[in-house]
């Protein structure tokens, strides 16, 4: 039940949509093909370890240059990551990179080597990097301890956009890691992918096509897009995704369609909604939101009238010619292409928990997902939102097996893979006290995971993994 206090604050006009049913709660499935789930398993199939927090650069839109983040400077020690080895056989991927610049651990190569010797064959090692340490001396370093994968950061083709997305960096800055990586693989014989990840915002996502045949002349095997994922308020405004999910675009779309035949101004109802006394025309458009809210109710949707009116039509046209045009490019030049959502996913699901996976900050703390790998601040369809970092243990103290098995843990992940949490993006009592406290307790289905808030499983971020 809501807090009547919260209640009490909330604007009149955001009290027109029903409250969604209680969630209908499933088992935790299996894996696809009837195995024990990646989630389940006895070690997590996935590991994702910081090696530093530090980085060379200053990037506006990191974490970092945010005043509340939380973020403190340190490097993954050596015992550190031995603690990790009992997990290592069991491993399908090692992605050795959290929040600053793997290349500024002088052990990264160390890491490397002995996962490659414990690891299964057919698992891989890899991290992300803005580059801009990688000469050829270091390229042929990472190749030889066994690297399998590595993504550079590069989020325009613009000199000019760069500089001022990335301050410190330059085009030819990727020219030349591109050129050291190329010429290390060559010179070990190493299977080696080189990729590239771009984060989209509204002032670099027309750069997209080009900026993936730019990737596909210099030889890259992969290119990754994500969005912006906005640590102030300045930020927010440069975020190129809609905040409605396509199922309440899909289902909103016919109901406006529908008033503009009738004649039905549907933004005059939040004017109206409250009037004790109406004009016909007032309650027709009362009645008329009200038989829309009992469809709604009735499916099971969040709906938020507000910001469906508002959404910006004429964008997301653009961002699905754009996305159109990068896939193009990158059928063509052969390239694996992974794109984001536009409008976030009704279909939910958390690619780091269904594949087991467990993230380990530098200092031992070990964590379920990206979302809750750190602390900080962000803003989400015109809100501030507080993150706290969720920490099931830490090596220093306890092995991996001993803290992936534990009972707080695990069931954590059971509750993340019923899915069944609510679309708080599209409610219109946002921002409730559950979502938006600084410390977060349980949302309005009772969940005690914020997954109902968590960019990620909406399909809007993407990353190495």
């Amino acid at each position: 039940m809501r807090s009547a206090r919260n209640l009490a604050e909330r604007p009149i006009q955001d009290f027109f949509i029903c409250e969604p049913k209680e969630p209908r709660r499933h088992s935790v499935p299996t894996a696809p093909d009837g195995t024990v789930h990646p989630a389940l398993r006895e070690f997590p199939s996935r590991l994702f370890v910081e090696t530093t927090t530090r980085c060379n650069l200053r990037c506006a839109m990191c974490v970092k240059q945010t005043k509340d983040s939380g973020v403190v400077d340190g490097d993954l020690a050596p015992e550190t990551f031995q603690a990790l080895e009992p997990a290592l056989p069991h491993a399908e991927a090692l992605i050795l990179n959290g929040i600053g610049e793997p290349l500024l651990n002088p052990h990264l190569e160390g890491f490397i080597r002995t996962a490659r010797n414990l690891m299964p064959p057919e698992g891989w090692v890899g991290f992300q990097t803005n580059g801009l340490l990688l000469d050829e001396a270091r390229a042929l370093s990472l190749a030889e301890a066994g690297l399998d994968r590595i993504c550079l950061s590069m989020d325009s083709v613009c000199p000019d956009t760069l500089r001022k997305i990335r301050e410190g960096c330059e085009v030819w800055d990727l020219e030349r890691a591109l050129s050291a990586l190329r010429k290390a693989g060559e010179g070990t014989g190493s299977s080696l992918k080189v990729g590239l990840e771009f984060v989209l915002m509204r002032e670099n996502a027309r750069e997209l096509p080009d900026a993936v045949r730019w990737a596909a002349a210099r030889g890259v095997d992969f290119f990754i897009v994500t969005h912006l994922l906005p640590y102030n308020a300045f930020h927010a405004g440069k975020v190129a995704y809609d905040s409605n999910t396509d199922e309440a675009v899909a289902f909103f779309r016919p109901w406006k369609e529908r008033a503009d035949r009738e004649g039905i101004d549907l933004r005059h109802y939040f004017k109206t909604m409250w009037n004790y006394l109406r004009t016909p025309e007032e309650q027709r458009i009362v009645d008329f939101v009200a038989e829309m809210q009992a469809e709604a109710s009735v499916r099971e949707l969040f709906i938020n009238m507000k910001s469906l009116l508002n959404r910006d039509e004429a964008w997301i046209a653009e961002m699905e010619r754009i996305f159109a045009g990068s896939r193009d490019a990158a059928t063509q030049a052969g390239i694996r292409l992974t794109l984001p959502e536009v409008t976030p996913k009704g279909d939910r699901r958390c690619d780091f928990v269904d594949r087991g996976g467990a993230f380990v900050s530098w200092d031992g703390g070990v964590h379920n997902c990206y979302f809750l790998w750190h602390s900080f601040s962000c803003h989400f369809s015109g809100r501030k939102k507080h993150v706290n970092a969720r920490v099931f243990g830490s090596l220093r103290e306890k092995g991996i097996q001993e803290i992936w098995n534990e009972t707080a843990f695990r069931s954590f992940r059971e509750e993340v893979l019923r899915h069944e949490y609510p679309f708080c993006s599209n409610c219109n009592l946002v921002p409730c006290e559950y979502i938006y406290a600084e410390e977060f307790e349980q949302d309005c289905f009772t969940n005690a995971v914020p997954c109902g808030d968590c960019f990620w499983c909406m399909g809007l971020f993407n990353c190495l993994q």
